[in-house]
């Protein structure tokens, strides 16, 4: 079993798997930079990536986090994660970026 997830997450990270919907997102051309990402919460425009993740945790999302983006969503910031759940399949998330909340997920 843990050979298998290693082996999609591996794929997923390479690029080898057909897009997917967090590919497909309409966030797709409006995410930040690496260094964006970080003089946004340096400027408290957003909360850590961990904050994040740690509030979905709280809320019973436990699945492994294998993409994060932080993209622009009208005024604000919204983070687009994709998780692969405990039994396999994969979860898109989107969260507010400047309080951590879930807005939406399958």
């Amino acid at each position: 079993m843990f050979a298998l997830r290693a082996l999609i997450i591996i794929l997923c990270l390479s690029g080898a798997l057909p897009a997917t919907a967090a590919d497909s997102s309409p966030y797709r051309g409006a995410c930040l930079s690496k260094a964006e990402q970080r003089a946004a919460v340096a400027a408290h425009r957003a909360v850590p990536l961990s904050q994040a993740i740690k509030n979905l945790r709280a809320q019973g999302h436990r699945g492994e986090v294998v993409r994060a983006s932080l993209c622009r969503r009208g005024e604000g910031l919204v983070y687009v994660l994709t998780l692969l759940a405990r039994n396999g399949k994969v979860v898109n998330l989107t969260v507010d970026a400047a309080n951590g909340e879930l807005i939406n997920g399958r």
